[in-house]
């Protein structure tokens, strides 16, 4: 009966620990050894790889050592200095390099979507500034067009000018005609009219 306690006490000893134990790493070394104490003078029953998942269930402190359960099931101290919580490179570095894979295909998608944005702004820039001169070009065609009808307006207005100019002077012609002609017909008009003789009616 008192084995069957002492083998409950030792059972709840290494279960209660477990049940507040964390999942912990060896640290990127080479390898740690692994004691049957806590400390180098106690045994070596074996070695830790780094980066080896481990379960802490115990610490002391004084010795700076932690005894852990290794991933093949294996119980002993190692030096607290070597546990980590962070997973070691053997086991980041997969997701690591998915990581990596996602960020440089994003990349690679980013850079599609960049220089198809910039095709197009070129494509839109080019239509653009084809538009541009042909506008520039019809502008430049229509103010040669503007110039060529006020030079013709210009020349137009000095025709009809000349044009007012000599009908006047036709005006002040026949005008002057006109009243030469009268005044001859007046003065020739009485000579061509035979005067009458008067009457002597007087006494004989």
């Amino acid at each position: 009966m008192k084995q069957l306690f002492s083998a409950l006490a030792v059972l709840m000893m290494l279960v209660v620990p477990l049940a507040h134990a964390k999942d912990n790493y060896i640290s990127d070394e080479l390898f740690t050894y692994m004691h049957s104490g806590p400390g180098s003078q106690y045994r070596i029953i074996g070695s830790v790889d780094a980066g080896t998942k481990i379960t802490v269930v115990d610490r002391n402190r004084n010795a700076g050592y932690s005894q852990v359960i290794d991933d093949r099931g294996r119980k002993g101290w190692v030096e607290t200095k070597y546990v980590t919580n962070q997973p070691g490179l053997k086991t980041r570095l997969p997701a690591l390099e998915e990581e990596l894979s996602r960020v440089k295909s994003a990349l690679e998608s980013a850079q599609g979507d960049t220089e198809a944005k910039t095709k197009g702004l070129i494509s839109s820039l080019e239509q653009r500034n084809a538009q541009v001169q042909e506008l520039e070009q019809h502008t430049s065609e229509l103010n040669q067009k503007l110039i060529d009808a006020q030079t013709e307006i210009r020349e137009l207005r000095a025709r009809i000018d000349t044009q007012k100019d000599d009908l006047l002077m036709r005006y002040f012609t026949y005008g002057g005609m006109v009243a030469g002609g009268g005044l001859l017909f007046g003065l020739i008009l009485p000579h061509l009219i035979p005067r009458r003789k008067k009457r002597n009616n007087g006494w004989a």
